[in-house]
């Protein structure tokens, strides 16, 4: 079995450094158009080339999102972009449209071709098409389970690569194709704008009774009959390995740089013990819990996951305090402050390439060097003394209760 590349989202630069320097393989991010999450912070025609820098220096890969459905308005804008991508030093187009995918080829032609989920590919002769005419990656379909996808493997070149889901949100939808959104609120999510409607709570209301709501009795707070879990694979990824799957995608470019980072820490690691034949250490699948997520499920792998009906909040149970700038020999921290916190309170220390360790908040001081109780304005610098040095990017954390009620 062919090891796992880990790809992982960079919705901005301090993203995309966490997802570097945490373990990815690869990243995947969106210039200013033609990507499907048009809130993600992104990157402009002036940030790309630096983005790009910093990736590759540290041997990562960058993958593109072009995969929105480009209007007859939009698609004589697509080449100068598509040349623009390819100037930047991009290592890979992930598209959907047909047109697109065509002019990807004559625009960018040193970049790849991976054709984006968006496209439903379902079987083997699906993808076999799309890597005759050119593809050298195909993103699955999210409803495949891991004996469809193993079919797919077997009847396909082994040069064209398989990338599937492997953790982060899912949609009700078939792959991501839905209306709903775009229905609900005018935001289309097949252009990167969705509101995910999906997740509201609804309640009946009667037309000569305004105001007054009835339960669709799932419970007594309302029902969530399109909610959807997130996927965690992690406990898994030998079985992706042995159904042939290339590359696994993390999902979540418009989440946090909190996010990025400890989600891909956690499957580097467990990628990396599976490909040296170890068992897999339990605290990098606990970290996975330690990051704002739904209950988690195993999608479509192993058959039809279920609707759960409980409800669609998110578990918040962690909290970052604070980013390590700089760290001397000794274990002097210089951070930045995210969210503030007190003398005396335990805080959590984890790293690139680091497992997590506790510590105790204390002798703290200002950047002028005045004793520090509680660190409180948001961006301002801090010394915090550590057990030992840490790398630049490490993230101090507590434990707090925000998940919503």
């Amino acid at each position: 079995m062919a090891k796992l590349e880990l790809l992982s989202p960079a919705g901005d630069m301090e993203r995309l450094k966490m997802s570097v320097l945490y373990g990815a393989d690869s990243v995947y991010l969106a210039g200013t158009s033609f990507g499907m999450r048009s809130f993600a912070g992104n990157f402009t025609p002036e940030e790309l080339p630096i983005a790009v820098k910093y990736a590759h220096d540290h041997g990562v890969k960058v993958h593109v999102t072009v995969n929105t459905m480009p209007r007859n308005e939009e698609i004589a804008q697509l080449p100068a972009y598509l040349e623009q991508l390819q100037d930047a030093g991009v290592d890979a187009l992930i598209v959907a449209d047909m047109g697109a995918f065509t002019l990807a080829g004559k625009y960018a032609p040193k970049c790849q071709r991976h054709i984006s989920t968006q496209q439903s590919i379902a079987n083997y002769e699906c993808a076999k098409a799309w890597y005759d005419l050119g593809a050298s990656r195909v993103v699955l379909a999210r409803e495949l389970n891991l004996e469809e996808i193993r079919t797919i493997r077997q009847n396909t070149p082994k040069e064209l690569e398989i990338e599937t889901f492997g953790h982060g949100a899912m949609c009700v939808s078939y792959s991501g194709r839905c209306l709903l959104s775009n229905y609900m609120t005018g935001r289309d999510s097949n252009r990167g704008a969705c509101a995910q409607p999906c997740r509201y709570q609804y309640a009946l209301m009667e037309e000569k009774r305004p105001g007054e709501y009835f339960p669709v009795y799932e419970d007594e707070k309302g029902t969530y009959i399109l909610n959807s879990r997130d996927m965690c694979m992690i406990d898994h990824l030998d079985d992706l390995m042995d159904a042939g799957v290339n590359c696994i995608k993390i999902e979540g470019r418009a989440k946090s740089a909190y996010y990025a980072a400890i989600v891909t820490g956690a499957y580097r690691h467990c990628i990396d013990d599976i490909a040296a034949g170890k068992p897999i250490d339990p605290v990098w699948r606990n970290e996975v819990d330690h990051v704002s997520h739904r209950i988690y499920s195993t999608g479509f792998y192993y058959g039809e996951p279920g609707q759960y009906t409980e409800n669609s909040r998110y578990i918040r149970e962690w909290q970052v305090c604070a980013i390590v700038e700089s760290c001397d020999e000794n274990g002097l921290a210089l951070c930045s402050l995210r969210n503030k916190f007190s003398e005396g309170e335990g805080l959590e220390v984890v790293g690139p390439d680091m497992r997590p360790f506790a510590i105790t908040a204390e002798n703290m001081t200002d950047a002028e060097g005045n004793p520090l109780a509680e660190p409180r304005t948001p961006q301002s610098k801090f010394y915090i003394p550590l057990p030992k040095q840490v790398p630049p990017f490490t993230i101090l954390r507590h434990s707090v209760e925000l998940s919503a009620k």
